[in-house]
C-alpha cells in the first residue's frame, strides 16, 4: 500500500509564479502571505512558502479592534506586517 502526504500549509513556488499568482490561487492577500513568509523580494522558483490556514484569515467589521483580534496591537503587527486597521481589510488572525 503506498501512502501519500498531502499538505495544504507549504507550496513550492513554481517557474514564473509571482506572489500574486499563489495568493490568488490560495485565497489570501499577497501582503499576508509575504508577512507570513518574511519575504522582502519576490519569491524564487523552488522556493517553499507557508500557507495561512483558512481559518487564520479573517475580514475585519466594523467596531472591531486589533486587540480583540490578535491580543495587542504589537501582536496584530507582528501577524500582519501593518499598523492599519480598518473594516473590509483582511488580516491573519
Amino acid at each position: 500500500m503506498e501512502l501519500t502526504l498531502v499538505r495544504t500549509d507549504i507550496y513550492r513556488v513554481k517557474e514564473g509564479q509571482s506572489l500574486t499568482d499563489i495568493a490568488e490561487a490560495f485565497g489570501i492577500p499577497p501582503r499576508l502571505l509575504a508577512v507570513r513568509n518574511r519575504l522582502t523580494e519576490p519569491p524564487e522558483a523552488g522556493r517553499i512558502l507557508r500557507i495561512p490556514p483558512a481559518g487564520d484569515v479573517y475580514r475585519v467589521r466594523g467596531g472591531e479592534t486589533k486587540s480583540l483580534l490578535c491580543g495587542s496591537p504589537a501582536r496584530f503587527f507582528e501577524k500582519n506586517g501593518t499598523h492599519c486597521f480598518y473594516p473590509g481589510q483582511t488580516v491573519l488572525l
